[in-house]
């Protein structure tokens, strides 16, 4: 099975960038659906970016403009830009590898089957 491990996360001021990248164990196919979830505490797994089975890339509303997902090989990364308080909480990088996901499915967290360990970003005002 494929493994997942996330890295660069990490505590910055209001403003600033991380860039979280995800290694897998294996080449990640080019047909495989890919996303960045987060999780606050007590709160539901969320979407913030997506690749779907097409390599079209997703992005919720609140990661529009300031996030970008890229894949290559076997790294997903994701590069967040004008980092807000309320983006502090676990990131957690996902792969789909049972089949294929359209755009309106790949924020979905019950769609991923193969998942990180997560890594936590602070944002300080």
């Amino acid at each position: 099975a494929m493994g997942l491990v996330e890295s660069g996360g990490g505590s910055v001021q209001a403003g600033g960038s991380l860039r979280l990248s995800c290694a897998a164990s294996a080449y990640i196919s080019l047909t495989y659906p890919l996303g960045w979830f987060r999780q606050a505490p007590g709160k539901e797994r969320e979407g913030v970016a997506g690749i779907d089975s097409d390599g079209r890339t997703i992005y919720a509303d609140s990661a529009k403009g300031r996030f970008t997902i890229s894949k290559d090989g076997a790294k997903l990364t994701l590069q967040m830009n004008s980092l807000k308080p309320e983006d502090t909480t676990m990131y957690y990088c996902a792969a789909a590898t049972y089949g294929r996901l359209l755009d309106t499915e790949v924020l979905d967290p019950r769609l991923y089957n193969r998942w990180g360990q997560g890594t936590q970003v602070t944002v300080s005002s």
